[in-house]
């Protein structure tokens, strides 16, 4: 039974996850490079790790969330306390989003201490966090995940087992490059409409009424209309998903144009600094 988690990161979605967790009345660690995201969870009632190895330390379940590739990959070339830290039967769960060789580095590194892994990344925005309504994609065994189900069941609405360890990081690859598409095409529909004359609550209503309705652009579109572009996703994350999915279709020997075509627009947005923005403020770029 699980009940002695660590956590290792709170960006903008994990410190929602690890509020809920603590609703769900688990012992929680929690470690983050910023004090301050530690210092709230504590004052929620979780217990702070002053270094990675308490916070893998006599657990029976350590949970890896961090809000960038960089991050995660440091970790793992550097200080690598928390692996150390990790007993035979913790179970390891990944929930961040990164290369493919990262993610089998630590069901490697798991295993060596007979530990056991399962990859879930999780897709969603902070407001999917607060409530619970991440969907979470899983790999690896389904024995596992099932152990996993009850603090899951906090975090996500969606669980979705999609086959081996591997196979969930791949999964997000896809998850990444329509998400990001879907949100440049909407940008491109509304710059249209409103240089054709017609207002975004009109657009909104005509693409919420046809074969075009989709809960994303149902919410992004009336948030862009309110000139709302406060995060929720970060923009610099959703182009590094989109590179990360771009990346694995060349070595799949697949091409993207369209991927192709929107990562210029975003990057661009990284440019002109919006890459702290939620990522609908992509389509600042266009309107210039």
């Amino acid at each position: 039974m699980v009940k002695e988690i660590g956590f290792i990161g709170l960006g903008t979605v994990g410190r929602h996850m690890a509020m809920n967790l603590l609703k769900g009345n688990y012992n929680l660690t929690v470690y983050d490079r910023q004090p301050d995201a530690v210092a709230d969870l504590v004052r929620l009632g979780a217990k702070e790790a002053k270094t990675l190895h308490d916070v893998a330390s006599n657990k029976d379940m350590v949970i890896i969330i961090l809000p960038e590739r960089q991050e995660t990959e440091e970790m793992l070339s550097g200080d690598r306390a928390f692996l150390d830290a990790l007993e035979p039967g913790t179970i390891l769960v990944d929930m961040g989003t990164h290369s493919l060789e990262v993610t089998l580095e630590l069901d490697k590194a798991a295993k060596e201490r007979k530990a056991l892994f399962l990859e879930a990344p999780v897709w969603g925005t902070k407001e999917h966090a607060a409530n619970g309504l991440l969907t979470i994609l899983a790999g690896g065994d389904e024995t596992l995940l099932s152990r996993c189900h009850e603090p899951f069941s906090l975090l996500g609405l969606h669980i979705i087992h999609v086959g081996d360890v591997g196979d969930a990081t791949r999964m997000k690859f896809v998850a990444n490059v329509v998400q990001a598409e879907l949100m440049q095409a909407l940008a491109e529909g509304l710059t249209l409409g409103e240089k054709l004359g017609f207002s975004p609550e009109k657009i909104i209503e005509v693409l919420d009424s046809g074969g075009a309705a989709s809960p994303l652009f149902n919410a992004k579109a009336r948030s862009i209309a309110r000139g709302n572009f406060s995060r929720n996703l970060a923009l610099k994350y959703v182009y590094e998903g989109l590179q990360l999915a771009r990346e694995a279709g060349e070595k799949a020997g697949l091409k993207l144009p369209a991927a192709d075509a929107v990562s210029q627009i975003y990057s661009q947005a990284l440019e002109q600094g919006l890459g702290e923005e939620d990522f609908s403020a992509v389509i600042k770029v266009l309107r210039k």
